[in-house]
């Protein structure tokens, strides 16, 4: 048995560096994991931020896939990148063998990242991109982090690139929801610019609801429950037949 291919997406302000915790024990459970930094973000926010959009970052992961030349991915997306796996999907769907959103934004076809938050969130948040050309990190309040790994979050931030926020995300509804998905609730503390995207998971049909009690960043926070839902995901594709090239 060959192990399945896993790749995993940062969301806002973080890099690769937020899957430390779990990327260690998939790989050892014989499992190929890729994890992405998206373009303006983690050790790539040195590089020009004009011109990244939603479709860049959706781009950045295309070409993990393509480049690897991966099949049957299980494709696992945190917060924001909610939107970016949606959009690989629809662009992938024959590489894509499961869809994993945690404590993501599940978007409806035409919605922008910023379409899940409240009009006072928004007006902040375009206002630090007129002034600052981009997003910057604010500590991760909320996130349900101890105080080590609140300070180890706070250092590692990075600005999020600004034109990702309202970059709007066209895919055909349809054929996304014949994929495997499901969505990790982590709901203690609930982040609050997910919850449009929780009650649509509940609403829509098709959806595997897992919940884990711990905050936000659950791959830091809460690593081991992490791991619980992602390796039965991972070896199932693993113990399938190789898929012809």
């Amino acid at each position: 048995m060959s192990g399945a291919a896993i790749v995993l997406v940062h969301g806002a302000w973080g890099g690769a560096w937020v899957w430390q915790r779990v990327l260690a024990p998939l790989r050892a459970a014989g499992h190929r994991v890729f994890t992405v930094s998206l373009s303006g973000t983690g050790e790539r926010a040195h590089q020009p931020q004009d011109g990244i959009t939603l479709q860049t970052h959706i781009d950045d992961v295309l070409a993990v896939i393509d480049c690897e030349e991966l099949q049957r991915v299980v494709l696992v997306g945190h917060s924001y990148s909610g939107m970016v796996i949606t959009g690989v999907a629809d662009q992938r769907r024959d590489r894509i063998a499961q869809l994993v959103y945690l404590d993501a934004v599940v978007p409806l076809p035409g919605e922008c990242w910023s379409s899940g938050h409240t009009e006072e969130t928004q007006a902040q948040r375009r206002a630090m991109i007129r002034e600052h050309g981009h997003l910057p990190p604010s500590p991760p309040q909320g996130m349900g982090l101890n105080e080590a790994d609140f300070a180890w979050v706070e250092r590692r931030q990075r600005p999020q690139p600004g034109g990702v926020y309202d970059s709007p995300l066209q895919f055909d509804a349809q054929a996304w929801a014949t994929l495997p998905r499901c969505f990790i609730d982590c709901n203690r503390p609930a982040l609050l610019t997910i919850a449009a995207s929780r009650k649509r998971v509940r609403e829509q049909a098709g959806w595997v609801l897992h919940e884990i009690p711990t905050g936000h960043d659950g791959m830091i926070s809460a690593a081991p429950a992490l791991l619980d839902i992602l390796l039965p995901l991972a070896n199932a594709q693993a113990a399938k037949p190789e898929p012809p090239r």
